[in-house]
């Protein structure tokens, strides 16, 4: 299974519900992405298969470490690609949204010198949150 963009933005959603929430299951994907259940168990099983991510037998769903490398680096794009939005003025809600477009096409070349340079701007020293 490639590393398609639905992959992308599963992933991170499993990142950050971990992050607000000790356990993820599948209807807490559903909610947020606003995905049918059985849309969210066809992909899950998929990304079961190709050791992204876990399910225990109490149905917590856990990032592997391949999958969590690829969360943590589709998120940092948002985060980043959002702050930078906002600096610019954009307003935060279209910021977010235009940020989850772009961060699924931008280049890695493209996306380290753009947040090179806003966290230069910014004043900001570690990332763009």
């Amino acid at each position: 299974m490639a590393i398609t963009e639905a992959v992308e933005n599963y992933l991170e959603t499993i990142l950050i519900l971990s992050q607000k929430q000790p356990d993820v299951h599948a209807i807490d994907i559903c909610s947020y992405l606003g995905y049918s259940r059985p849309t969210v168990s066809i992909i899950l099983k998929k990304m079961k298969d190709e050791g992204l991510v876990t399910v225990d037998g109490d149905n917590h769903i856990k990032l592997t470490d391949a999958g969590r490398r690829v969360a943590e680096h589709i998120y940092d794009r948002h985060t980043v690609l959002t702050s930078f939005f906002t600096y610019l003025g954009v307003k935060k809600d279209i910021a977010a949204e235009d940020a989850c477009k772009v961060e699924h096409d931008i280049s890695d070349e493209t996306f380290s010198l753009l947040k090179a340079h806003y966290l230069k701007l910014s004043g900001n020293n570690e990332d763009g949150k």
